[in-house]
């Protein structure tokens, strides 16, 4: 299991637009991609999932994967995330 901490910086945050090209980009993977906020995990390859977190700009977000690729889903997640728009 692949873990890492990050700090939201797309503006406004994982609301529709952006949350859509995160899943897109999670679901590029074969791994196993959650995300968490506070004591909340969901799948990060779920559209649904993703917006019932309420993720804004600022928030402090876990990445975790499990799967053959999982390395490469978290640093392409977190790249995302990190992006300044």
């Amino acid at each position: 299991m692949v873990e890492k901490s990050v700090v939201v910086n797309v503006e406004p945050g994982l609301q529709s637009g952006p949350a859509s090209e995160f899943v897109q980009t999670a679901n590029q993977y074969a791994a196993e991609v959650f995300l968490e906020k506070g004591n909340r995990r969901i799948n990060a390859k779920s559209i649904m999932g993703l917006l019932s977190l309420a993720v804004a700009k600022g928030d402090e977000v876990t990445l975790l994967s499990d799967g053959g690729d999982a390395e490469e889903a978290v640093d392409a997640l977190t790249e995302f995330l990190s992006k300044e728009e």
